[in-house]
This record gives structure tokens, C-alpha cells and sequence, in this order.
């Protein structure tokens, strides 16, 4: 490569990475003053009957799918470069992993971007979650876990042409309009608006300015990964790419893989192939952005474990966590946010699978809190 090349290379790299880690930091600051979080919109439905967190939820996945076909449309970004549009759709991997990671996130008092926000808020015992759930990750990616995986549930798929709904309608109907994807993306998005908004409280409430700007956090991000970082052309390989990134790809937000990655960068910190990408930062950025809403609410406390039995249920869904974010190919930021801005079927199922995994960990929850 040439040295010119090598460092304008460098130089794009280093910009990425940085406005990924602002918007990380902006987007830590945003959860954590609005208390953004699937386990808690799960508990408020099923304790207390209140939809409004699970309205922010929706109204963030809303203008996700609404600010990527956007950006689509106009010749930003191609959501067909995402890693969700892999047309072999893994239905059991995303099954089997999104229950383990539903339940994993209630027995350890929250999801991966949960934990990481925690941390920042100065928990302990979050930061335990954190290291176990890397390793429990890093193990389901590339170590003992992951010949498991790919032999068993990974087996079980179907091929489709593209995961992403749109682009299989257009496929279907063989329109090559570029503007068809994106006039088809908004009427799942009219849907969620109108579901959202019909609530008068919640159009009342600071949520919904939260959970535009959620959704904004994670159309930024496609905008930083598939729009700054494409390379037509590497100088090396001579093949487009995405820099920074860990696939190669177009990445938005996820966290439990990149809990891994963020391990494994500490871990071999000296080793000159070890480079930071888009999900590491992301990690960093999180927790930066959790703790200066903190100190800046005065809520910044530190917590450590209550008793043997906090101990152990934490542990256990750090594991079932790493093990099943991996699985299904993402979190609920991952599949959740950034999955289902793309319109992936492969994420409606991941998605649906967490919400009832978290069910069953609410039922694990309370017969241990009966037998206590």
C-alpha cells in the first residue's frame, strides 16, 4: 500500500472511530437521563399495566427504520450492506438465543446496554456482569461454545434472496425503483407513529422526545459506519469495505459481541493486529456518556452485591447473555434497534424471542424471591 494511501486510510479510521464514540457518548447520556431500558419496559407492562417505556421502544425503532430507508432512498447508505441482510435467515439460532438472552437480562437486572449504563452509574456488580458476559460472549464467537453453536442450532435455516422485508417485496415484484424499499419501510413506521402517539400521556411526556432521539442515535450511527466508512476501493484488497468495523460491513449499534471484542482488546492491547473498531468504542462511549449524566444528576452511587443469591442469579444471566446475544446475532440494542431499523426478518424473530424470554426470567425471578 502506499504510504499517502496507507495514511489517508489512517486518517478515515480515526474519524470514525471518533464520531462513533460521540454518538455513543451522546447516546449514554440520552439512556441514562431517560431511563431507557427493554427490562423495565417488560416490568412496567406486566407489574403495572404502564406502556410508556414500551412506546419509547417503539417510537426509537420507528425512526431508526424511518432515518435508514431515508438515507437509502437518497444514496447515503445501502441497507442491503448491513449485516442483517443476509438472506440465510438463522429462525432457531434467533429463537433459541433471544430466550436465553430475555431471560439472562432480568436475572442480571438488565440487557448488555442496560449493564454497560450501570456501570457508569457506578455498579459493581454491573461490572462483574460486564466480564462475565465478555467471556461467556467471546466463547460463543470463536471459542468452545461456538463449535456447539454452528453444529447445532446455526443448521437450521432457510435461504430468501435478503432478510431485509422491503427488498424482498421488491424482489418479489421485480420493481427496480430505488425509492420502492423505502415507500414500503413507512408503513410499518405510519403504524408504530400512530400506536405511539395515541396515548395522550405519552404525547405528554419527555419519552417521546427520548425516543426520537434514540432512534437518531442509531441512524447516526449507519451514517458514520456505511457512509463515512466506505471505501470503494481498498488500496490492499481492491474491494469495497466498511473501516473500522468488525465484519467488514455496514454496523449500527450492538453491545454483547462487542463486549467481547472490548475484552479482547484490553486483553492483547500490545499485539499490533489488535485494533479498535465501531462496536469497542461504542462500548466505552456508553458507559462515558451513563457516567457524566450521573455526576451531572448527582446520581452516581456505588453498588455492590446484596447477598449470595444476588451473586449467583447475576452470574448466571451474564451468561445466559453473552451466550445468547451471540446466538442471536444481536441484543436488543442490536437486534432490537439497530436490527429492526433494517427491517430484517431475522430480527422480528430475535425480538420477539427476548420479549418472552424476559417473561420466563420474571417467573425464575419470582420463585427465587418465594423460596427466599
Amino acid at each position: 500500500m502506499d504510504t499517502l494511501e496507507q495514511i489517508a486510510l489512517t486518517r478515515l479510521t480515526y474519524t470514525v472511530l471518533t464520531a462513533g464514540f460521540g454518538v455513543s457518548v451522546v447516546l449514554g447520556w440520552i439512556m441514562q437521563r431517560s431511563h431507557f431500558c427493554t427490562m423495565g419496559a417488560v416490568s412496567d407492562i406486566v407489574n403495572m399495566g404502564d406502556w410508556t417505556r414500551m412506546r419509547t421502544w417503539v417510537l426509537a425503532m420507528a425512526t431508526g427504520v424511518l432515518g435508514l430507508y431515508g438515507l437509502g432512498s437518497l444514496g447515503y447508505v445501502d441497507p442491503l450492506a448491513s449485516i442483517y441482510s443476509n438472506g440465510r435467515v438463522l429462525w432457531l439460532s434467533a429463537i433459541v438465543g433471544g430466550l436465553l438472552f430475555g431471560a439472562g437480562m432480568v436475572l442480571a437486572s438488565g440487557c448488555s446496554s442496560k449493564t454497560l449504563l450501570r456501570i457508569g452509574g457506578g455498579s459493581l456488580k454491573s461490572l462483574v456482569v460486564f466480564v462475565v458476559m465478555g467471556l461467556f460472549s467471546f466463547m460463543t464467537l470463536r471459542g468452545v461454545l461456538a463449535v456447539l453453536r454452528t453444529s447445532t442450532v446455526d443448521q437450521i435455516n432457510f435461504d430468501l434472496p435478503t432478510a431485509l422485508l422491503p427488498y424482498l417485496v421488491v424482489n418479489a415484484v421485480g420493481d427496480p425503483s430505488p425509492l420502492l424499499p423505502a415507500g414500503l419501510a413507512m408503513l410499518p413506521v405510519f403504524a408504530a407513529l400512530v400506536w405511539c402517539f395515541s396515548s395522550a400521556e405519552f404525547r405528554r411526556s419527555s419519552q417521546a422526545v427520548y425516543g426520537v432521539l434514540i432512534g437518531l442515535a442509531v441512524v447516526a450511527m449507519w451514517l458514520v459506519s456505511g457512509y463515512i466508512g466506505f471505501v470503494a476501493e481498498h488500496p490492499s484488497t481492491l474491494e469495497p469495505t466498511y473501516v473500522a468495523t468488525n465484519t467488514g460491513r455496514m454496523e449500527a449499534l450492538s453491545f454483547t459481541a462487542p463486549m467481547a471484542y472490548t475484552l479482547n482488546w484490553l486483553i492483547y492491547f500490545s499485539d499490533a493486529r489488535n485494533v479498535l473498531t465501531l462496536g469497542v468504542v461504542s462500548v466505552f462511549g456508553l458507559i462515558g456518556g451513563s457516567l457524566l449524566a450521573s455526576i451531572a444528576d448527582r446520581t452516581f452511587r456505588w453498588e455492590g452485591f446484596s447477598s449470595t443469591s444476588d451473586t449467583a442469579l447475576h452470574l448466571l444471566g451474564a451468561a445466559l447473555m453473552g451466550v445468547g446475544g451471540v446466538t442471536a446475532l444481536g441484543c436488543t440494542v442490536g437486534q432490537g434497534l439497530s436490527g429492526i431499523s433494517t427491517l430484517s426478518i431475522t430480527s422480528f424473530i430475535a425480538l420477539g424471542a427476548i420479549f418472552a424470554g424476559s417473561l420466563i426470567g420474571f417467573k425464575i425471578q419470582l420463585w427465587v424471591l418465594m423460596r427466599d
